[in-house]
């Protein structure tokens, strides 16, 4: 248990320390690039944010692309303070390019900022597969089983054969002579098949086999 406690107080000092010197070296570049007051000392602030947002954005696994993107800017800048301040630059005489770089850091700091705490990431194919096996996730429903071939219609029953006509007496065809004779002679038209059957009080089909022998 000491020896992961002296551990994880080494590195936490060893971070600190490297954090201090990172941020004075910002500091000092800054001022001698212009940035006097507290503009000096918000710019190292401005640096160690951007690699703090883009640090979160790589430890989250989305948008990998993004985070090592603008942890390299934030890094260059940290290291290139530490560098030019380290004697290889003349402080007291910084060249234009170097003060155009420290006077546009600013909204370079704001654009990556905003990119990777507003930007909605993509997510992966592997995260798509979680969420689609996740419990209580909508699946595609199962393809309905094809229907079977259903059976041919039956064949319509034939039909009945026709009831054998019944043979009509003749003197009941006489009889309906006389009734249609005398139809016609008052009427001037043939009697039909609803009038001799109400006349003759016959069914209807022994009417009309009477009215067939009449024409």
């Amino acid at each position: 248990m000491r020896a992961r406690l002296a551990r994880v107080d080494a590195v936490l000092v060893q971070a600190v320390i490297a954090a201090a010197l990172s941020f004075a070296h910002l500091h000092d570049l800054a001022s001698a690039a212009g940035q006097d007051g507290w503009k000096a000392w918000a710019y190292p602030v401005s640096v160690d944010l951007l690699l703090v947002a883009a640090w979160r954005r790589l430890r989250s696994g989305r948008d990998r692309a993004a985070g090592w993107c603008w942890f390299l800017v934030a890094l260059a800048a940290s290291l290139g303070a530490n560098i030019a301040t380290a004697g290889l630059l003349d402080l007291g005489d910084v060249p234009d390019w170097l003060r155009i770089l420290v006077a546009g850091w600013p909204a370079l700091a704001f654009l990556g900022g905003t990119l990777l705490a507003h930007s909605v990431p993509t997510p992966s194919s592997d995260a798509a597969d979680e969420a689609a096996h996740a419990p209580g996730a909508v699946r595609d429903p199962a393809p309905a089983p094809a229907a079977e071939p259903s059976a041919p219609p039956p064949a319509p029953a034939p039909a009945d054969p026709p009831a054998p006509t019944t043979p009509v007496p003749a003197a009941l065809v006489d009889h309906a002579r006389k009734i249609a004779d005398a139809h016609q002679t008052r009427t001037g038209s043939p009697i039909d098949a609803a009038t001799l059957r109400a006349r003759l009080g016959v069914p209807a089909p022994l009417a009309d086999q009477i009215a067939a022998q009449l024409t």
